[in-house]
C-alpha cells in the first residue's frame, strides 16, 4: 500500500514546491505594485501591504501616454499572429502535400536559418527596411515575421500526419490547392495553429530590442520599450514598474486562456511524425 502511494505523493509535493517557487515572483510582484513608495523600503519586508495604495497604477499612465503603448503592442502583436500563420500555413502546406523538385533541400535550408541568432540578422534587416522606408513603422516591425521557420517546421509536421484520402476525396469533388488549404488544412490543423498563434503573440508582445532599432518616435513605441523608461539611470519607481509589469501581463493570460484548450492539443500533436 505504501509503495502503490508514494510515487503519486511524492510527484505532487514536488510539484507544489515547484509551483509556490514560480509564484512567488509573481506575487511578489503583486505586492510591490500595490506599495507606497515608502514601503517598498521598510524593513523587515512587507509580503501583504499594511496599507494598499493604487499610486504604481496611477502614476504608470502619467508618466507617458501608457495606454497609447499598450495599443501600439496589440496592433503589432495582431498583425505579427495573423501573417507569420498565414505565411508558415502556406508554406507548411506546399512542403507537406505538393511534390516538386527540390522540396527536401529547399526545406533542409529553412531549418538551417534556425541554427542563425536573430541578433546577427538586425544590422542586414534594418539596412533592409531602410530601403524601402520602412524604419520608424509598424511594417517595418512586422515584416521579418513573414518568415519564421519554427512555424513552418511545425505546422509541416502535422500536416504530413493528415491522410492523402482526405485530399484525393477532394481533388475527386474538383477542388483545386487553394480550396484544400482553406476548407481542409486549416481547420485539421486548429490545434497547431492555436499554438503557434499563442507562441507568435507572446514574442510579438515581449519583443524589445526589434521595436528599439525600428521605432523612433515616442508615440509609436511598445509596451516594453515604455517599461524600460521606467527604470531609471539612478532611482526606480518599483511599484510603478512592477504595476506596469502587471498589466502587461493582463493580454497575454486571456489569449492563453482563450487558445488553452487547443493550445495543450497543438502541443500533444506537434512534431509527431517526421
Amino acid at each position: 500500500m505504501l509503495k502503490r502511494y508514494a510515487g503519486p505523493v511524492l510527484f505532487h509535493a514536488a510539484a507544489t514546491v515547484i509551483a509556490v517557487m514560480v509564484l512567488i515572483p509573481f506575487f511578489w510582484m503583486i505586492s510591490t505594485s500595490l506599495k507606497s513608495k515608502g514601503a517598498l523600503t521598510a524593513v523587515p519586508i512587507q509580503w501583504i501591504p499594511e496599507e494598499i495604495s493604487f499610486e504604481g497604477y496611477r502614476k504608470v499612465f502619467e508618466v507617458f501616454p501608457f495606454a497609447r503603448t499598450i495599443l501600439n503592442s496589440a496592433i503589432i502583436a495582431v498583425l505579427t499572429v495573423s501573417i507569420r500563420l498565414t505565411a508558415a500555413s502556406m508554406a507548411a502546406y506546399a512542403f507537406a502535400k505538393i511534390r516538386f523538385r527540390g522540396r527536401e533541400t529547399l526545406f533542409a535550408l529553412i531549418l538551417a536559418t534556425m541554427m542563425i541568432p536573430q541578433q546577427a540578422t538586425f544590422i542586414p534587416l534594418f539596412l533592409v527596411m531602410k530601403e524601402l522606408d520602412l524604419v520608424n513603422t509598424f511594417t517595418g516591425v512586422v515584416a521579418p515575421s513573414i518568415f519564421n521557420a519554427f512555424a513552418i517546421f511545425m505546422l509541416r509536421q502535422h500536416m504530413r500526419t493528415i491522410s492523402d484520402a482526405y485530399i484525393d476525396a477532394a481533388v475527386m469533388d474538383g477542388a483545386g490547392h487553394r480550396t484544400i488549404f482553406i476548407r481542409l488544412m486549416v481547420p485539421l490543423s486548429a490545434p497547431i495553429l492555436a499554438t503557434l498563434a499563442v507562441i507568435a503573440f507572446m514574442d510579438a508582445w515581449n519583443d524589445y530590442l526589434w521595436p528599439l532599432v525600428m521605432l523612433t518616435e515616442p508615440k509609436k513605441m511598445t509596451l516594453p520599450l515604455a517599461l524600460s523608461k521606467l527604470s531609471g539611470q539612478y532611482a526606480t519607481d518599483y511599484n510603478t514598474l512592477m504595476a506596469g509589469s502587471l498589466i502587461s501581463i493582463v493580454p497575454i493570460l486571456i489569449v492563453f486562456l482563450a487558445a488553452q484548450k487547443h493550445f495543450r492539443a497543438g502541443l500533444q500533436v506537434g512534431g509527431l511524425k517526421g
